[in-house]
């Protein structure tokens, strides 16, 4: 048991080489064109797959992809800006209007590679005509507040832009358009991933607007006119050309292979769990408590690997992301099982805003029934950065370049 947490980071190294872009365009490029290659992109992997196709692509290329502050990688030919996730900032409008211009100048023989990766939504942000950044910005904070899932949160994102739904692609047009990308979605949708900037998608502005009055987001009605003219575009049904360089499930199965290297018995429940953070955390400790129990639905060693996004209604006036809260909740549902450990993270190596991937417990965490460190009350607070802080079992990776989104394991003995 004095390895539990080695085991546990070893599993989370092992899912997050997998979900590295390198290696992973040679056998999957497409034939060079009679024109320009011109790679554009968005996200918090975009600059290390524009670093590795690159590495693959042997013909001329030029380009431009936005990532987040600190996310950058070294490339040769196409240009990296920053900017700022997961509220957008004036870099990151700028970057999709250079993004956009560039694909506007594509003809017909040139071939535009799109990165796009999770996080696209806020680094790649153009406002639609009648939307102002400040608008945006306002938006992007109550939903992400709110609890709303991803794919409602980008529908909303898609209604207010210029550039994400598909109008990108519709920018290069005729040009043709190859996208690449690594999911961060529960199912891999390439239309949900960063909010689909090259795959053409109608909108339902009444769709929006439900989706707003369900979390209590008000706007102006110069925003609503907004959003039903930006609607209404027209963004074509064009054929898309998505090719997938990595998915949670392939970081969860590569963790999978990694924990039966390591003699346990690996449970893979899914990846794409979605929910309250803390009401997945009560889930989850019902399936760790019999498996400790009962051995079922897993023989004892036993780890149970889980991907997708959970959620966070922030009431609270604490700091942490949902990872770490999910890991503040097991604890709680798991005091009296000494015999369990845990581990929670983004793949990105940010939870949420903070600067930590996530957090871990095991048997040598105080129980969080210890009034000296009250974690009912960090929970209530929406605080489990302050509670794992305290007592040094934050997981501090710094950016890692990529992002399948929610990765926890949790071990049983």
């Amino acid at each position: 048991m004095a390895d539990d947490i080695r085991i546990l980071r070893s599993l989370f190294e092992a899912a997050l080489a997998a979900a590295l872009p390198d290696g992973k365009f040679a056998a999957n490029l497409p034939d060079p064109p009679r024109g320009r290659t011109i790679v554009l992109g968005a996200g918090k992997a975009s600059a290390r797959m524009a670093q590795a196709f690159e590495a693959a692509w042997s013909h001329p290329c030029e380009g431009l992809v936005v990532t987040r502050y600190g996310h950058a990688a070294a490339t040769r030919r196409i240009g990296i800006v920053e900017a700022a996730h997961p509220v957008p900032d004036r870099a990151g409008v700028e970057a999709a209007e250079r993004i956009l211009e560039l694909a506007s100048g594509a003809d017909p023989d040139d071939l535009v590679v799109c990165l796009i990766s999770g996080g696209a939504s806020a680094l790649l942000s153009l406002p639609a005509k009648g939307v102002s950044l400040a608008d945006k910005q306002e938006v992007t904070k109550a939903l992400l507040k709110s609890g709303a899932p991803i794919h409602e949160m980008n529908q909303v994102r898609k209604s207010l832009s210029r550039i994400k739904g598909g109008r990108l692609a519709l920018a290069a047009a005729p040009a043709r358009v190859v996208t690449y990308v690594i999911s961060d979605v529960p199912g891999d949708d390439p239309a949900s991933i960063g909010s689909g900037p090259s795959i053409p998608e109608p909108q339902d502005a009444d769709e929006v607007f439900t989706i707003l009055d369900r979390y209590g987001i008000g706007i102006s009605p110069a925003m609503k006119d907004a959003i039903i003219g930006n609607c209404e575009l027209p963004v074509g049904a064009a054929a898309s050309d998505v090719r997938v360089l990595a998915t949670p499930m392939m970081a969860l199965k590569a963790a999978e292979a990694k924990a039966r290297e390591m003699g346990l018995n690996p449970l893979v429940l899914g990846d794409a769990i979605e929910g309250e953070a803390r009401e997945v955390a009560k889930g989850l400790a019902g399936l760790a408590r019999s498996v400790s129990d009962y051995d079922i639905p897993a023989i004892k060693p036993c780890v149970l690997l889980s991907g997708g996004e959970t959620t966070v209604t922030v009431r609270g006036k604490g700091r942490g992301g949902r990872n770490a809260e999910f890991l503040l909740a097991l604890h709680l549902a798991l005091t009296e099982f000494p015999n369990v450990a845990a581990i929670a993270c983004d793949t990105d190596g940010i939870d949420g805003i903070e600067d930590n991937a996530g957090a871990w417990f095991d048997h040598r965490s105080p129980s969080p029934a210890d009034p000296a460190l009250d974690a009912t009350a960090f929970l209530a607070d929406n605080d489990a950065y302050g509670y794992f802080s305290r007592l040094d079992q934050l997981v501090m990776t710094g950016p890692t370049l990529t992002n399948v989104n929610d990765f926890r394991a949790i071990l049983i003995r």
